[in-house]
């Protein structure tokens, strides 16, 4: 298979032969990329595999995964397509990587965060969990996907108090609609706009960490 998008790989540095490990697949928000996305995890790279995937789509100096006919309102064909080829990725790369299958997320900003509920819904608890920052459940998804059972996915959703770009009643109202479809939802607002603040990163990495099984106390 010939991947639809371009992509980054960090692996941990010191591999073991036969080991599989823990990964988190990242997904920018619009006019983005891979790169920014990375920023935000470098921290875990010992820990985990981190593959930045690269919407396919040219928007201005970034990318994006598929276009919208108006503010929160994507283009079904586009976005229809970018789960299918998003979800088809990430089994070519459990296949190409040493991935462990049972410990695989998403994280993504903004229209990744979108793209990593909707991800959710549509591979279930083949994911283990996903970080959703900034972003909303589009209503055709929550209406017209057939939708997997997401009892045993871990969520992290966080948004900002001041978005100006989705408001903060839609943070709520979506980590209230995933609180119903998830037994272990964190929900937090962080002082900020539509972006990531240090604290909101470090929160999100420690629960990475935490549900990944992972030992936060290194070289004792």
């Amino acid at each position: 298979m010939i991947p639809k998008y371009q992509y980054d790989v960090h692996l941990p540095v010191n591999l073991e032969p036969g080991k599989t490990y823990p990964t988190i697949f990242t997904l920018h928000g619009k006019g983005s990329n891979e790169t920014n996305m990375f920023g935000l995890v470098a921290p875990l790279a010992e820990d985990f595999i981190i593959i930045g995937i690269r919407g396919n789509l040219p928007l201005g100096a970034g990318y994006q995964y598929y276009d919208l006919k108006s503010l929160g309102n994507p283009i079904r064909e586009m976005f229809d397509e970018a789960v299918n080829a998003l979800e088809s990725f990430i089994h070519y790369a459990t296949d190409k990587y040493p991935i462990d299958p049972v410990k695989r997320y998403l994280l993504g900003f903004s229209q990744g965060a979108i793209l990593s509920m909707t991800l959710a819904f549509v591979m279930g608890e083949r994911l283990k969990g996903i970080v959703a920052l900034n972003g909303y459940i589009p209503d055709f998804v929550k209406s017209e996907y057939p939708i997997r059972s997401m009892k045993n996915v871990a969520g992290f959703i966080s948004h900002g108090e001041y978005d100006s770009v989705f408001p903060v009643r839609i943070g709520h109202e979506t980590a209230a609609y995933m609180n119903d479809q998830m037994n272990r939802l964190f929900f937090k607002l962080y002082p900020t706009d539509h972006g990531v603040s240090e604290e909101n990163q470090l929160d999100f990495m420690n629960w990475l960490m935490k549900d990944a099984e992972i030992n936060t106390i290194k070289h004792q």
